[in-house]
Order: structure tokens, then sequence, then C-alpha cells
């Protein structure tokens, strides 16, 4: 399992829509995939004895993915996850994209797809949690 995922996210300032990048592996966090048996941990990583990783290097490898400039993402401080598999621990991340329109173009040159919450019902229920927990960070 890696040490940071990152989940994706386009907010449209004129109408508030928010949409998720869905990766071609099919779900919202990546670059890589979650293990199929990744847990949310219950302390969301708060415990103040666990070492986070920072986004930085997720983000840039983001954008380098997606053949974006750098600056292209932020990230977005205040939201922190955790997800467990097979003993071992890993971040999740939320960083959202900065251009005034989703960059479609890019997603869909790597095989993703930016998604409305509706349209997330098919992921796996480790990853709905998540992108609840997401949404509810984005809305404030």
């Amino acid at each position: 399992m890696n040490s940071g995922y990152l989940i994706l996210y386009h907010k449209q300032s004129t109408s508030a829509r928010t949409r998720f990048l869905r990766h071609g592996h099919g779900g919202i966090c990546g670059i890589d995939a979650l293990p199929e048996d990744a847990l949310l941990d219950p302390t969301r990583g708060d415990d103040d004895s666990t070492l986070t990783t920072h986004p930085g290097m997720l983000l840039r490898n983001a954008e380098n993915r997606l053949k974006l400039p750098r600056g292209s993402l932020e990230s977005d401080l205040g939201f922190r996850c955790r997800v467990v598999a097979d003993d071992t621990a890993g971040d999740v991340h939320l960083a959202h994209f900065v251009s005034i329109d989703p960059p479609f173009e890019a997603a869909h040159h790597v095989g993703a797809a930016f998604i409305d919450l509706t349209q997330a019902r098919g992921l796996p229920s480790t990853e709905l949690e998540l992108l609840r927990l997401a949404y509810e960070h984005v809305l404030g």
C-alpha cells in the first residue's frame, strides 16, 4: 500500500458545482488505487503520535500524470484521513483544481473523468466514506 493518496475535486466558482476526479482504475483515491481490503482508520489519523505524509509530492505527481502545469492543484488544509490495509497505513489528502473549469481533456487523456456525487454509487464502501468526508469538508 502507498503511504499517501489524493482525492481531487473541482468546485465551480460561480455555481459551487463540485465534481470529483474518478481515476482510470475506477476509484476516487489516487493516483494508485486503494487496496480492496482498505478500511478507514476510525481516528482519521488524528492520533498525536501519528506521523503523516506531506501532500506536496502527491500534488506534483498528480499534476505530472495529468500533464498540468505546476500549481494547478492546491492542497485543502484541515482534511486528514487515514486508511489501513494489511497492517499498513496510508494518509488520504484532499486537493482541488485551481482552474476556472475542470481540466476535462487532461482527465480524459489518462482515462479519468469528473463525476458528480450522485455518480459515485458504485464505489467501494471505504471510498464512499472518504468521499462523504471530503464533501463535508468542501461544503465547510
